[in-house]
């Protein structure tokens, strides 16, 4: 199995927040999750995901404070899985995938999910970008402003090779 890069320290927002989130199994589990999933039947389910793939996700999704097991409503032996505050701070990201997809990935007239608004009834507005002042901008009114990284200091080869022929020292060294 290949194994995943991690962003978990690049100075990047996106690539730190991909690392958290950035496979398609746990941005669903977060929806699902939205939507009122919250026992691992229910997500295994709506997703049609091996228990393998699921259980991993979803354990990757409570250790990087996305979701938070608790003991289960009803009663019973299960757990629960639940959003945390971090999981529901997502939910603008999803939003803005979502409202992508409705414009991108869908023919005219083609039927969908419509994510609406529980007070009127109506679809969610679309989402909108906008500055500290409240005005809207696009990317093209944007600049990202990068770290530049200093290099970390290494430990000299030298100590390395010194403490070797301490462990083990060869004949040259013996014969001085």
């Amino acid at each position: 199995m290949v194994r995943r890069t991690s962003f978990e320290s690049a100075s990047c927002p996106i690539a730190r927040t991909l690392d958290t989130v950035g496979d398609w199994w746990s941005l669903l589990i977060v929806r699902d999750a939205f939507d009122g999933a919250s026992r691992f039947s229910q997500f295994q389910k709506s997703l049609a995901v091996s228990k393998g793939i699921l259980t991993v996700r979803l354990r990757e999704l409570i250790a990087r404070g996305v979701l938070r097991t608790t003991p289960a409503s009803d009663g019973s032996a299960y757990e629960e899985y639940v959003l945390t505050e971090r999981g529901r701070a997502l939910f603008p990201v999803l939003v803005a995938l979502r409202q992508w997809g409705e414009d991108h990935c869908f023919g005219p007239n083609e039927p969908h999910s419509v994510l609406i608004d529980n007070s009127t009834g109506q679809p969610i507005a679309p989402l909108q970008v906008r500055s500290a002042t409240g005005r809207e901008v696009s990317f093209a009114d944007t600049t990202v402003k990068k770290v530049i990284k200093t290099a970390v200091a290494k430990k000299p080869s030298h100590t390395r090779r010194r403490t070797r022929r301490l462990q083990a020292p060869n004949s040259r060294t013996q014969s001085h």
